[in-house]
């Protein structure tokens, strides 16, 4: 949605796989049957792949691979966990991109309403519930300032303790201050 090389094609794509997957995943988890919410989120699933392969990753992903690499935790789960964090660090730096998700999950608080939407679907919300233990916060942190990936927002040692913080512990996400 806010990948250094996005396009306005993207932008579109993504908001409407952001749509696709929030209607259809809570559907699938009451009734994992429905062919229509099957196919939502198919459509969903394509449309997120095809934006991941076209534009460049961020902050989200760069501490996805560090957390996996670094403390062995489960790569798709870390993502759920992360990405709201990430979004809060962010939202100030993309206003636009705020502005499409909110609109694609129909909710003011762009994070809060991810990271309710994945805990609602069972999704673990913490990265201690992963095994990460508290004391890979620091070298998480010193990992992945030693080779930054691109980010709207500054990356600061501070900025990723308490993201990675509040990740921990499972807590709500968190503006950047």
């Amino acid at each position: 949605m806010y990948a250094h090389d996005t396009n306005p094609i993207l932008q579109l794509m993504a908001e409407e796989g952001i749509r696709s997957l929030a209607f259809s995943l809570p559907v699938l988890v009451s009734h994992p049957g429905d062919l229509q919410a099957r196919t939502e989120a198919l459509y969903g699933a394509w449309l997120a792949g095809t934006c991941l392969g076209s534009a460049g990753v961020a902050l989200h992903h760069k501490l996805c691979h560090v957390l996996g690499g670094t403390c062995n935790l489960p790569h798709s789960e870390t993502h759920t966990i992360v990405l709201p964090h990430v979004l809060a660090y962010n939202a100030a730096a993309v206003p636009g991109a705020m502005l499409r998700i909110s609109r694609a999950l129909s909710a003011d608080d762009v994070p809060k309403a991810l990271f309710d939407l994945a805990g609602g679907l069972g999704a673990k919300m913490a990265l201690k519930d992963l095994g990460m233990a508290a004391g890979d916060i620091e070298r998480v942190v010193e990992v992945a300032l030693q080779n930054p990936y691109w980010n709207t927002e500054p990356v600061t040692s501070s900025g990723l303790r308490r993201l990675l913080s509040n990740a921990y512990w499972g807590m709500q996400p968190v503006a950047a201050a």
